[in-house]
C-alpha cells in the first residue's frame, strides 16, 4: 500500500516500525483490525508524515489512528479507539468510558511510549539502595493523612488506601524488577495490574488462555456488582441506612475485586501474561487457612508472607508469625477504615485477631479432631468465623461516615446531566 487512496480502508493505524515492542503488539492486533477494514502502516512510510501533517519529531512521538473521514486520534485515544474492535481489549475500551480515566490512560501511555525502546534490559536502572524500596510506603500514607482536611471522609479513604497500595506495589516491584523482560512489563505491573504477584507477572511464565466460561463468569460478576451498587445508590436516604450501606459495599467489592479485576486478569492472560485473579472462589474454601491464604484478596498474601510471616516464624515460630500477620492486617484495615470514619477504632484489629486465633485453633489437635480443616465442617467454621463478626470490620461509623456519603456522591454525579 503506497497511498491513502488504495482501496480506501476503514482507517489506518500508524505505528513505529523501528520499535520491537510496537511491532510485537501489531502482530497481535493485526488480524482482528484487518477484519474490520483497518490497515496497519509504519510511521516511517514516506507518505505518512505528509498525510498526518507532522514534522519528523512529532511523527514518532505516539501511534496514530486516521479514520476514513480524515479524523486523526493519537496516543491513548488511538489505542482506546482501536481496542473497541479487538475482543480481548474490550476491558480497556470499557474502562476508558468511565469519567476521569482518560487523563490517567494518556499519562500511562506517555510513560510506555517514552520507554518503548527499552528491550532486554537495555534501559534497566541499576539496583539502588534498599531504602528506596520502602520510601513510598513510609512517606505516602503519612502525606495522605497530613492533607486529609480538604477532602471528604470517603475521598480521604480512597487516597489513603491508594497510598498504601502503591507503596506496597512499589516495594514488590523493586524486589523483582530484575526479572522483568522489558520496561513495558514493569510499567504494566505498576499501573495496569492490581495484584502483588510481581515475580509471576514480570517473568515470561506460561499463561493459561482464558476460555468462554472464564469471560462469562467475570462478566456476570461485574454486572452483579454494578446492579447492586446502582440499587444501593438509588436507595440512599431511605430507611435502613445500614442495609443500604452494606449493599453498596457488597456492590463495590463484587464490581471491582470479583468482576473488573477478574476481567483484567483474563485480558492479561489473553496476551500471554501470567496474571491470576485476586479472588479465587473464596466461598469454596473448606478451611479458614485456605480462605485467607489462597482464595480471598490474594494481592497481599505473598507480600505478607515474605515480609512478616517468614522473618517472625524463623525467630518465634509459626503460631506467633500467624498471629503477627493477622495483627498487621488488622492495623492496616483500622488505618483505612476507622481513621476515615473517625470512629470504630480497634474493631478491624479485633476482627483479624479473631481470624488469627481461629486459624490456630483450626490447626490444633482439638480443631483437627472436629474436622475443621476440611469438608462441610471446615466450610461451616470458615463461613461462621469470617461472616458473623464482619460488622467489626465494616463497623457502623464506617458505613455512616464513609460508605453512605460516597453512595450519595455517586448518585449525584450519575444524575448530573
Amino acid at each position: 500500500m503506497t497511498d491513502l487512496n488504495a482501496e480506501q480502508p476503514a482507517g489506518w493505524v500508524f505505528y513505529d516500525g523501528e520499535c520491537a515492542f510496537c511491532v510485537g503488539w501489531v502482530q497481535r492486533v493485526e488480524r482482528p483490525l484487518a477484519r474490520h477494514g483497518f490497515a496497519l502502516i509504519p510511521l516511517q512510510t514516506p507518505w505518512v508524515r505528509e498525510s498526518l501533517s507532522l514534522d519528523k519529531t512529532a511523527l514518532l512521538k505516539e501511534m496514530r489512528l486516521k479514520l476514513a473521514d480524515g479524523h486523526v486520534l493519537g496516543g491513548a485515544d488511538a489505542a482506546v479507539a482501536a481496542a473497541r474492535y479487538i475482543w480481548w481489549l474490550w476491558p480497556l475500551w470499557l474502562i476508558a468510558q468511565i469519567p476521569g480515566t482518560r487523563p490517567l490512560l494518556r499519562k500511562g501511555y506517555g510513560i510506555i511510549a517514552a520507554n518503548r525502546h527499552c528491550r532486554s534490559g537495555a534501559c534497566r536502572v541499576p539496583r539502588r539502595n534498599a531504602w528506596l524500596d520502602w520510601l513510598p510506603l513510609v512517606t505516602l500514607p503519612p502525606a495522605a493523612i497530613a492533607f486529609r482536611n480538604p477532602f471528604s471522609d470517603w475521598v480521604f479513604m480512597w487516597l489513603l488506601a491508594f497510598a498504601i497500595f502503591f507503596g506496597c506495589k512499589w516495594l514488590t516491584w523493586r524486589r523483582a524488577k530484575h526479572l522483568a523482560a522489558d520496561s513495558f512489563h514493569s510499567l504494566a505491573y505498576l499501573f495496569g495490574w492490581p495484584g502483588m504477584d510481581a515475580k509471576d507477572f514480570l517473568t515470561n511464565l506460561p499463561a493459561k488462555l482464558p476460555d468462554f466460561k472464564d469471560w462469562l463468569s467475570a462478566s456476570a460478576k461485574t454486572l452483579l456488582g454494578m446492579s447492586a451498587l446502582l440499587l444501593a445508590v438509588s436507595r440512599v436516604g431511605s430507611d435502613s441506612p445500614l442495609i443500604i450501606g452494606w449493599l453498596g459495599m457488597f456492590g463495590m467489592v463484587m464490581l471491582l475485586h470479583f468482576g473488573l479485576f477478574h476481567v483484567l486478569a483474563l485480558a492479561w492472560q489473553a496476551v500471554g501474561v501470567a496474571a491470576r485473579p485476586l479472588m479465587r472462589s473464596p466461598l469454596l474454601a473448606t478451611s479458614l487457612a485456605d480462605f485467607w491464604g489462597e482464595r480471598w484478596n490474594t494481592a497481599f498474601n505473598k507480600l505478607a508472607h515474605d515480609l512478616a510471616f517468614r522473618p517472625v516464624a524463623r525467630r518465634a515460630g509459626v503460631s506467633w508469625a500467624t498471629l503477627g500477620v493477622f495483627a498487621i492486617s488488622g492495623m492496616v484495615h483500622d488505618l483505612v477504615i476507622s481513621l476515615p470514619a473517625r470512629g470504630g477504632y480497634g474493631l478491624p484489629t479485633a476482627y483479624f485477631a479473631l481470624q488469627g486465633a481461629a486459624v490456630l485453633f483450626e490447626r490444633s489437635k482439638p480443631g483437627r479432631a472436629l474436622g475443621l480443616g476440611h469438608g462441610w465442617r471446615g466450610w461451616l467454621f470458615m463461613f461462621t468465623v469470617t461472616a458473623v463478626p464482619a460488622f467489626w470490620l465494616f463497623h457502623p461509623p464506617f458505613i455512616h461516615h464513609v460508605i453512605l456519603p460516597m453512595l450519595h456522591a455517586l448518585g449525584t454525579t450519575w444524575n448530573t446531566p
